[in-house]
């Protein structure tokens, strides 16, 4: 269903990262029903050509164009942006949803675990604002949008050792997208940054996190009534359909039963 506000963005192409699944396949699906062109990466491209295919079926006006890339690679990054350059013309939304919490406490974690947070939720997400931009600025696109996927954890620390290190990194995310908002002023840009920090969300995510206790992954959904990712893929349409002139800087979202 045509959505309020959302009109201007038939057509035009969204990048989302993370769409193999969880919030990022949510996202690319609610983009693809308003008539958007969609972009969605990740390493698993397999998940992201059935849900095209999906969105082919059930006949929504927008395109899902699956593509596989490494988002812990710079230079895949890189090689995805100049194809999406030359075949669709680049980038006019870039949702940065590709995140992952690896269970490495700060008494005892592993570097490498460390590392690959820190590439895929800080680097990655930068990487892909400053390509998404530069895309936007040569093609003298004035009123795109960069989201960004952050989480409560980038507002408060909980008192679990395994997400410290994670938490650590969507504060940074908190940081990244206040410090983006002020440069995109500084050069009296109208793109738009926008952080969407959602509570607890029921995916893949807290199976990957304790991927040697599925149990302590289960009860991790089932103590409270948990959002679901489409909760998230309506915030992001509700910041995307706001008149050019309102900006939503951070948009906090958490089950109403969630304590923290």
């Amino acid at each position: 269903m045509a959505r309020a506000g959302m009109e201007r963005w038939r057509g035009r192409l969204a990048l989302v990262t993370g769409a193999s699944g969880g919030i990022g396949a949510a996202v690319a699906r609610a983009l693809v029903q308003q008539g958007l062109k969609v972009v969605g990466c990740a390493r698993t491209v397999s998940n992201i050509e059935e849900l095209a295919a999906e969105c082919k079926s059930a006949g929504y006006p927008g395109t899902l164009i699956p593509y596989k890339c490494d988002l812990s690679n710079e230079e895949d990054i890189l090689s995805m942006f100049s194809a999406v350059r030359s075949q669709h013309n680049g980038v006019d939304i870039c949702i940065n949803n590709a995140g992952l919490a690896r269970p490495e406490p700060l008494l005892s974690g592993s570097t490498s675990g460390w590392k690959e947070m820190f590439n895929v939720n800080v680097l990655a997400l930068s990487i892909c604002t400053r390509e998404a931009y530069q895309s936007m600025k040569e093609r003298n696109v004035d009123d795109g949008h960069i989201i960004n996927i952050n989480s409560m954890s980038g507002h408060r620390v909980v008192h679990d050792p395994v997400v410290h290190f994670y938490s650590a990194t969507k504060y940074a995310v908190t940081a990244l997208t206040e410090g983006l908002r002020q440069e995109l002023r500084e050069v009296q840009s109208h793109i738009r940054a926008t952080c969407i920090s959602p509570g607890m969300v029921e995916t893949q995510f807290a199976f990957k996190l304790h991927d040697k206790d599925p149990g302590k992954a289960a009860a991790t959904y089932e103590q409270i009534k948990c959002l679901k990712p489409e909760d998230v893929a309506e915030a992001v349409l509700y910041v995307l359909s706001a008149p050019p002139h309102v900006q939503i800087g951070d948009m906090q979202m958490r089950p109403t039963e969630q304590v923290t």
